[in-house]
């Protein structure tokens, strides 16, 4: 009776904590981003690296903030930039496009990941926790931001759409999973 007794608690005991580590790990969040012009990117999110800037864009994507802005900035081997909610209306060549963003702003989340193709970045000013909605998209491997900018996320599929992005390209939507 002991025996079974003594059975009957290690069933309890371990079980429960067996099946806890038999859970699969949580998928990352992903959205998609649809571009008037035809052609979608689909991103990939670090929630364990950078929880507050995940959130942050997941809310914004979800309020509809980014739908039918411009990307405001293409730099060749380096960057495309989205995010200034002027960019709706303002011409791109206005002097204050790429100055926007959402009316608050977010503290930086430096990581580890490197910033290479594909590689979600939040942009700033000089302020490192001046951050808000603006993000770019690397087109090239730039170390230089490796630690000094927020890593969030990567592109998972449409890198191809992301090549052929030209300054006041819209953004038809962006849907998060």
């Amino acid at each position: 009776m002991n025996r079974l007794l003594a059975l009957a608690v290690i069933v309890l005991v371990v079980a429960p904590a067996a099946l806890a580590q038999e859970k699969p790990p949580a998928k990352a969040p992903t959205a998609a981003i649809t571009l008037e012009k035809g052609g979608q990117i689909t991103l990939e999110f670090f929630p364990a690296d950078a929880p507050k800037h995940v959130e942050n864009f997941i809310k914004l994507a979800r309020a509809g903030f980014y739908d039918g802005q411009r990307f405001h900035r293409v730099e060749p081997g380096f960057v495309v930039q989205l995010g200034d909610p002027q960019s709706k209306t303002l011409a791109m060549d206005h002097p204050a496009m790429g100055t926007g963003g959402p009316g608050y702003t977010i503290k930086a989340e430096f990581n580890n990941r490197k910033f290479e193709r594909g590689l979600l970045g939040m942009a700033r000013k000089s302020d490192p926790d001046s951050a808000g909605s603006q993000f770019y998209i690397m087109l090239g491997p730039a170390s230089h931001l490796n630690g000094q900018y927020t890593a969030f996320g990567r592109v998972v599929s449409g890198m191809d759409v992301v090549d052929t992005i030209k300054v006041g390209d819209r953004v038809k939507s962006v849907k998060v999973d």
